[in-house]
């Protein structure tokens, strides 16, 4: 079973709150092997108002939100029934599973919001140096990196939690070098 990516339908205005439910509940029910990302595509645009010149984030899809996913059962249950999403796009229903986005729409839409895949090269680390993580219920969490798998564009992170060493995997998005 490979990573795809799939779009989700949620109430207009909930993509945001629809991304942290989803975030949250993936980190409660263990699901991390199985869900990835969750993008709220968005681009920077330039507003003017009373005058003024402000940098506005817009939504590119509103009511939609894409999910990084190998798609289970257990990992469609999830995110189906997260509160404010409707359903899968690509889905006719009745228990059918969606399909997928195209590799080469997903790297137009990622690169249209300046996310691009980094690469261990663009990070500059090694097994034993130290990592920010950036995103998600750990932001700003420092950790020792112990593993890295290029394959899969992930690392694993020992972050000092409660006074124990956890153990975390996290895409290379996902941190920063200190």
């Amino acid at each position: 079973m490979e990573k795809r990516w799939y779009v989700v339908h949620t109430y207009s205005g909930y993509e945001n709150r629809v991304k942290a439910n989803l975030e949250k509940r993936v980190e409660t029910m263990g699901m991390q092997d199985n869900i990835f990302r969750v993008v709220v595509p968005e681009h920077e645009e330039t507003d003017l108002k009373d005058g003024k010149k402000r940098t506005v984030m817009r939504k590119v899809f509103p009511g939609y939100v894409m999910v990084e996913m190998i798609l289970t059962d257990e990992s469609w249950y999830v995110v189906r029934n997260t509160p404010g999403v409707t359903g899968f796009i690509g889905s006719s229903g009745g228990g059918a599973k969606p399909t997928p986005l195209l590799p080469e729409e997903v790297d137009r839409l990622l690169r249209q919001m300046g996310i691009t895949k980094k690469t261990v090269g663009e990070l500059d680390i090694t097994v034993g140096e130290f990592v920010e993580v950036l995103e998600g219920p750990f932001a700003h969490f420092q950790g020792k990196v112990e593993e890295i798998d290029v394959d899969k564009g992930k690392v694993k992170v020992s972050v000092d939690m409660f006074g124990r060493e956890t153990k975390m995997e996290l895409d290379f998005e996902q941190i920063q070098k200190l």
